[in-house]
């Protein structure tokens, strides 16, 4: 029995190609089947092969447990019973009393034999997926299997599948059975069924792939490919750089007679591909983004992390492009929101917000007309800008001195803090509803500095305020215990109502 127990293992190991302590395992799990069957009962063992000769003992084991939590009294004892033949022994420790073995025969075999397989499959597919862990983000080519409800399964050879799921796969691409395909390895993981390997023919990192394969400057660390954007099967962008100024990236990637980039698009099912050069300034970016539309002129928004864009009446339609499809694949590829618009739209945008400037500037900082539109005309557009930006963009501005851009910067300042002290979002004049949050200004004791000290800590309201410590508001300018204890209390007052 012993010699046939290392027959089965050489042999198996040998043919599927797996270690031989995943069959040793396998065999031992069989045998330990076999044995709790012959014994009867819901008992637990163990079989032990020695790996030399092929010899196995097998053994009942009982896991030590308290009286009160014992509940399969055939698998568990009780502590006060293991100990008296171990007194050191702790609960959760486990027994084992050798028992007679069942031999390695023809129902064992059958028993070993729907564990060896089920061992054998879980190990061709853990093989598998370490050996295209580290495939993950590459390409990969195989032929399509089947198709099952739209998805696409590849075989790669050797006992790999791969799946594209029908989201992942061109619209309107026709595939067939026998058909050879690439695609970009999205993830890897272990499935206990179906296949682990998941490509994408959609991403935009497949598009880049591709230029790769068909682009040997960008190996070679000459080009770099920046990113790209898809509308899959329709358009795409993709957004170069050259590191060596006497390389035209986009024209190497064209190719000669455009044979490179028709590779490409031949392999996305006929994609048209727009080869973008890209700026280190974003603005420029997103204006060679918008080709082919030409654009007229942009303003950027950084904080929005947007940009204005105005095109010629006749160039609106194809900076849009179909659908949106051009102003969102340029989005896409910038990282910039792109609002496309026609110039008589941006001048009266431009006029619109000229005037709510001009009017809040006249307002907040108390100045006449003339001052205010020396300020939009200067590009400033918000109290934020005027309080904080480089007192040199002040004194710039034609009849502005030092002595003038300081006192607008503490108008600007002064009219900010009103802002922050009032809620900025006119809530702080509103009286909360019993047991809600109450706006600091709203309670008993609270003087306008001490709001505005507190909201620069982070504490906006009662609740805020209400987790605070005596101690810790005392730490405030002019705030003693009475006035901390009157305030703290007046802040938990919402709770109780």
């Amino acid at each position: 029995m012993s010699k046939e127990i290392l027959f089965v293992v050489d042999s198996v190991s040998n043919e599927k190609g797996v270690e031989r302590q995943v069959i040793f395992e396998a065999i031992e799990a069989a045998l330990a089947q076999a044995a709790r069957k012959r014994h009867g009962g819901d008992i637990d063992t163990r079989v032990e092969i020695r790996r030399e000769d092929g010899s196995y003992r097998t053994f009942r084991r009982w896991k030590v447990v308290d009286a009160d939590t014992s509940e399969n009294p055939e698998r568990e004892i009780i502590l006060e019973a293991a100990r008296l033949d171990n007194p050191d022994i702790q609960p959760g420790e486990i027994i084992e009393e050798e028992i007679e073995s069942v031999e390695f025969g023809r129902i064992a075999a059958q028993a070993a034999k729907q564990v060896i397989v089920q061992k054998v499959r879980e190990a061709e597919r853990r093989q598998v997926v370490e050996a295209y862990l580290e495939r993950k983000g590459t390409l990969v080519m195989g032929q399509v299997k089947r198709i099952d409800r739209g998805n696409v399964i590849l075989d790669l050879g050797g006992n790999a599948e791969a799946i594209i799921p029908r989201d992942e796969m061109i619209p309107r691409e026709s595939v067939r059975s026998g058909d050879r395909l690439r695609g970009y390895i999205t993830d890897v993981r272990y499935e206990q069924r179906g296949p682990q390997i998941f490509v994408s023919r959609t991403a935009p990192e497949f598009l880049m792939e591709l230029f790769k394969l068909e682009v040997p400057e960008i190996g070679q660390g000459l080009i770099d490919l920046i990113s790209a954007s898809r509308d899959p099967g329709l358009r795409a962008k993709i957004a170069v750089a050259s590191k060596d100024p006497r390389i035209d990236p986009v024209g190497t990637c064209v190719g000669m007679r455009g044979s490179r980039v028709q590779s490409v698009t031949n392999e996305l099912a006929g994609e048209r591909i727009d080869i973008i050069i890209w700026d280190e300034n974003p603005a420029q970016f997103v204006i060679n983004a918008m080709s082919p539309a030409e654009v007229v002129s942009i303003v950027v928004d950084e904080d929005a992390g947007s940009m204005d864009v105005a095109v010629s009446e006749d160039n609106l339609s194809k900076a849009i492009g179909r659908g949106g499809q051009n102003v969102r694949l340029a989005s896409q590829l910038t990282g910039w929101q792109i609002n496309v618009m026609s110039e008589e739209e941006a001048l009266k945008k431009g006029e619109t917000e000229a005037k709510q400037a001009l009017e809040q500037f006249v307002v907040e900082l108390d100045v006449d007309q003339e001052v205010g539109e020396a300020l939009v005309e200067a590009g400033f557009t918000t109290l934020e800008e005027v309080a904080y930006v480089p007192s040199e963009e002040l004194t710039s501005i034609e009849g502005f001195d030092e002595e003038i851009a300081e006192e607008l910067r503490n108008r600007a300042r002064d009219a900010l803090l009103v802002q922050a002290i009032s809620g900025g979002d006119n809530a702080s004049s509103d009286k909360a509803a019993p047991g809600d949050a109450l706006a600091l200004e709203d309670l008993e004791g609270m003087t306008a500095p001490l709001a505005a000290a507190l909201r620069a800590a982070g504490i906006n309201n009662s609740d805020d305020l209400a987790e605070l410590s005596i101690d810790e508001l005392c730490e405030y300018e002019g705030v003693d215990e009475t006035q901390a204890g009157q305030l703290i209390m007046a802040a938990r007052a919402p709770w109780f109502a």
